[in-house]
């Protein structure tokens, strides 16, 4: 995952330069250069710390929130009845 983030950033650092810039450009894109080595230690290092997680693990734990919504909203809804039945 990391070193798809690593290269999707690279990817978008390089559509933004401008057409002068082709020469950097290129430079991000040549995977032996020992400038991009290091750059892409700092940022796989820099994302690590970020405690990011895969769009997979985001969707489950959405669809686990979902369903507990929709718990807690069935209780609310028998709890309001039982208030009800006993007034």
């Amino acid at each position: 995952m990391i070193n798809h983030l690593a290269k999707q950033f690279f990817d978008d650092v390089a559509k933004h330069l401008p057409a002068s810039g082709e020469a950097i450009a290129s430079a991000f894109s040549e995977h032996s250069s020992d400038a991009h080595k290091q750059l892409k230690v700092h940022i796989e290092a820099t994302l690590r710390k970020m405690n990011l997680v895969s769009r997979e693990e985001f969707d489950a734990q959405t669809a686990v929130l979902q369903r507990t919504r929709l718990k807690v909203e069935a209780l609310e809804q028998q709890l309001q009845e039982l208030e009800d039945a006993l007034k």
